[in-house]
């Protein structure tokens, strides 16, 4: 199947932006700060332009027990304005699609990693039969912008996608409280507006590039689709049991991955992240091989950032048996563990 082209996003006009490459060309990387940038977004100053995402609707009166059925998620039920993050799972559990979900009470709104839209509408096209329910890709017409908690109402602001922390998604008796965890009080929202109105609706605001946006998500050991994720991830071992996963639902596709692997809890691979040595001047590249003392590699980056505050950080995918206490190697770097998903 062929990539959809990129469309570059009306804000590239924009005094100092500069693109950003790779998944998240068509958008801009930074307007010139990126560290000032990545501060604003986290004080709820300035938003982070995310028009390259899908945005798929499903509508009809069938639409929630639909997707429900279909996906990880508890979706029947779902109250206008609520929102929840959900898989696609292949036949055998490994993860397809991430999708943030929001239901406005006729409608649910999903939004997909760029150039996903066209496979997720394909799929569920496929898997309709004779319920009542209208699948669309809606990408050029709808934009998607990034903010925190802290900023004020976009005007106009349609729908909103809230990342679902800190509460928990699941089984809260095996997960216990999140208190801890690096995502709780950071709450982040994804807002849709009119694709043809968005440099309108931003107005005078401060805007952030991916670079602010994406130090901020691996700060919160948040995984992302196509970067932490590959043809055999399965959700345990990226985290998202937490929030993308309702472990007391009926069937769904690749369920018994899921069922099986959490109660032998051994997923293959686990999430872990790492506090990289900041003394040099560039940073290590995502995809570069992770070494333990005296071992082969055990692991590769899936995303390295710049953080305001902390430093240069990044996610990692290890073998689950790696020694959580030991000092890593990665492209050169020595890196310090913080256990994400348990050996």
């Amino acid at each position: 199947m062929r990539e959809p082209a990129v469309v570059a996003s009306p804000l590239l006009a924009r005094h100092g932006a500069v693109e950003d490459e790779g998944p998240d060309a068509g958008v801009a990387a930074h307007y010139g700060d990126p560290l000032r940038e990545q501060r604003l977004l986290e004080e709820g100053l300035a938003v982070v332009d995310l028009s390259h995402r899908g945005v798929v609707t499903v509508a009809g009166p069938d639409r929630l027990t639909w997707l429900h059925s279909m996906t990880t998620q508890q979706l029947a039920g779902l109250g206008p304005r609520e929102s929840r993050e959900t898989l696609v799972l292949s036949p055998k559990g490994h993860v397809e699609h991430a999708l943030h979900l929001v239901d406005d009470g006729e409608t649910a709104w999903i939004t997909t990693e760029p150039g996903g839209a066209p496979a997720l509408v394909a799929w569920l096209d496929s898997m309709r039969f004779m319920l009542r329910v209208e699948v669309a890709d809606v990408t050029a017409d709808w934009a998607v912008l990034g903010e925190t908690s802290a900023s004020e109402s976009l005007p106009g602001e349609p729908l909103a996608w809230r990342d679902p922390w800190p509460g928990l998604v699941g089984d809260t008796a095996a997960y216990g409280p999140v208190e801890g965890h690096p995502a709780t009080g950071r709450a982040w929202r994804e807002v849709l507006l009119p694709r043809d109105g968005l440099a309108d609706a931003v107005g005078d605001r401060g805007l952030a590039g991916t670079w602010a946006s994406e130090a901020l998500r691996v700060a919160a050991w948040r995984p992302r689709l196509g970067l932490e994720t590959d043809h055999r991830t399965i959700a345990h071992e990226v985290d998202w049991l937490r929030t993308a996963v309702h472990l007391h639902k009926g069937c769904y596709r690749g369920q018994e991955t899921i069922a099986r692997v959490h109660n032998l809890g051994r997923p293959p691979r686990r999430l872990v992240f790492l506090h990289l040595d900041g003394s040099g001047h560039t940073l290590p590249e995502r995809g570069a091989p992770v070494y333990a003392a005296g071992e082969r590699a055990v692991g590769h980056l899936t995303s390295v950032a710049r953080h305001h505050e902390m430093g240069p950080i990044a996610l990692a995918l290890v073998k689950r048996s790696t020694d959580p206490g030991a000092t890593l190697v990665a492209g050169g770097v020595s890196a310090a563990q913080e256990v994400i998903v348990s050996p």
